[in-house]
This record gives structure tokens, C-alpha cells and sequence, in this order.
């Protein structure tokens, strides 16, 4: 090593325990010298996960469990699965770092629905999905004693703190419709062909809308007062948003979205630095949210809420 590097016997040794920091070395004894291989193919190497991205898996994992989402045993599969595949010299170079960063490591899960999804409903959704078939199933609706009967054309599977398909009935009547996992039943894959259009694009889809709700677009502008306008720059309202800069340091945030009730939702984590400019159907509704946030407080004190006795 060190004659092809044209090197002294140290400098060749240290690049040789560099090496070793990186891939498995086998040493060779030929005759009087020693020779060092790196075992199996270079490639190997490259495509072997680190302790860094195993810990990072780990956490999805520990977040899909503790938020009952139905990923959250294909996770565990895969993560099972790659530590697997490591022969003994990997695991003892890489479980220390591993068993550190995933204790040390966490994924937030905020609050939210607890949906627990049957294991049978997710699998056969993909298998749906995979085989270009329709998918069967009972479907509990909110408030709802019985479950009806559907078959749909599988368009995507949505995960969050509550998993939902969206789907089409055969015939393209209705348009797009999302059901929520953990109130399917009786889930099948349906002998029946039906899959999304190859043009179908799930994250257009998505962005018609703010969130989950579905409805016709508004044209949504948002003035960001100059106290807040730092936070807007680094925030993401919505995936098309355009943001102005303003004369008098604030900004305006604009984009055309559905979900008016989620989005004011949201604009209240933004009590204090914002303006909404239109539409007027969103000016209203945040009137009534208000109206309707003040069921939180107590109720009526001398004749005045405690919402009013706190702003005098």
C-alpha cells in the first residue's frame, strides 16, 4: 500500500484505518506481506443504510404506533428487515449508534383522533391499488348506526393523524370522496377493474383544497401584520401560495383553496398577525368561530360572558 501510494509505512496504515471506518476489511496473509480486501462489493457499501437513517426510521415508527396508524407496521417490517440483512461485524459497528440516536429521537405526535385501521383494511386498499381493481367495503358514516355498502376506484391513500381513501364510484358520479380507514369493514379487493386515470395527479388534488374538507375554491388573501411577517416568510400556508412583500414590513400571503372551516382553524395560531383581506366568506365564518370559541370559557357572569369581562 504504501509503494502504490508513494508513501511512508504510517501514512499508509492511517489510510488503511480510515478504510476501516467505513468498510469491512479482510486481512490476507500472502507469504511475508498481509493484504487487506474490503469485503463483498463496493456497492454494498454504498446502498447500506447508516445508524442516523435506521434511527430515523425507528422514529416513524414509535410515532405511527403511538398515533395507531395503519403504516405503522409495514414500518416496523421494513426496519426489521434492513437490520436483518447486516452480518455480524455491521451490527456490531452500527447498533451503538443506532440503539443512542433512537433513544434520543422522537417523531411529535400532537393531539388528535385516535383511529385504530384494521390491518386487513390497508393491505387490501394497496392491493387494490397495485392490481388496478376496484375495493369493497362497509362504510360506518359519522353519526350513523349502520354501515353501508361501496365500491370505489382506489384513487390514493392519505396518512396523518387519521388515515383516509380517496376514491370514485365506477360510474365518476360524485367525483372525488375520501372515507376515513378506521370506519371500513369488510374490506376487499373487488373483482371488478377500476384504477385512477394516469394523468390523476394525488398532490393537484390535494392542494384544491386547505386541508381535508372539500368545497370550491376561494381566492384567500392574508395580510401578515410586520410583528408576525418573519414567521410568514419561513411558513408554508399552501403548496401554491405567492407571498408580496409590503411597504410597511408586513405580507401578504395569496392562494385559491376549499376548507374554509380549516383554515380558520389554523389563522387562530395566528391571533394578533392577521388580516384577512377576502374572501368574505372566510371573513364570516371566523366571526361565527369566534362567537363559537367562547363556549370555552364559562358561562354567563352577571349577565356578561367571561370573554367580555376579560377584554373590558
Amino acid at each position: 500500500m504504501a509503494e502504490v501510494l508513494g508513501q511512508q509505512r504510517r501514512s499508509a496504515e492511517r489510510a488503511r484505518d480510515i478504510i476501516a471506518l467505513h468498510f469491512d476489511l479482510d486481512e490476507l496473509e500472502d507469504g511475508r506481506r498481509k493484504r487487506f480486501r474490503i469485503r463483498d462489493s463496493l456497492r454494498r457499501h454504498y446502498v447500506r443504510p447508516t445508524a442516523a437513517e435506521l434511527a430515523a426510521l425507528q422514529a416513524e415508527v414509535n410515532a405511527a404506533e403511538r398515533a395507531g396508524s395503519p403504516r405503522g407496521q409495514a414500518l416496523e417490517n421494513l426496519l426489521l428487515k434492513l437490520r436483518a440483512s447486516f452480518d455480524a461485524s455491521e451490527k456490531h459497528r452500527l447498533d451503538p449508534d443506532f440503539a443512542e440516536l433512537a433513544r434520543l429521537q422522537r417523531t411529535l405526535v400532537g393531539p388528535g383522533a385516535v383511529a385504530s385501521v384494521e390491518a386487513q383494511t390497508l393491505a387490501a386498499a394497496s392491493e387494490a391499488i397495485i392490481a388496478g381493481r376496484c375495493l369493497e367495503f362497509d362504510y360506518l358514516r359519522e353519526g350513523e348506526d349502520r354501515p353501508v355498502w361501496r365500491r370505489v376506484i382506489p384513487h390514493g391513500l392519505l396518512h396523518g393523524m387519521v388515515s383516509y381513501l380517496v376514491a370514485a364510484f365506477p360510474k365518476g358520479e360524485y367525483g372525488l370522496t375520501t372515507y376515513r380507514l378506521d370506519r371500513m369493514s369488510c374490506t376487499k379487493v373487488s373483482e371488478v377493474v377500476g384504477a385512477a386515470q394516469a394523468e390523476f395527479d394525488l398532490d393537484e388534488w390535494l392542494a384544491e383544497s386547505f386541508g381535508m374538507f372539500r368545497e370550491q375554491a376561494y381566492d384567500v388573501n392574508l395580510r401578515i401584520l410586520p410583528e408576525a411577517a418573519d414567521r410568514a416568510r419561513s411558513w408554508r400556508f399552501h403548496p401554491k401560495q405567492t407571498l408580496t412583500e409590503l411597504d410597511d414590513g408586513a405580507v401578504r400571503v395569496t392562494f385559491a383553496s376549499g376548507g374554509l372551516l380549516e383554515l380558520v382553524n389554523h389563522l387562530f395560531t395566528w391571533a394578533g398577525g392577521v388580516v384577512i383581506e377576502s374572501p368574505d366568506e372566510l371573513k364570516a365564518l371566523m366571526v361565527e368561530r369566534l362567537a363559537a370559541a367562547q363556549t370555552a370559557l364559562d358561562d354567563q357572569v352577571n349577565g356578561t360572558s367571561k370573554f367580555d369581562a376579560l377584554t373590558d
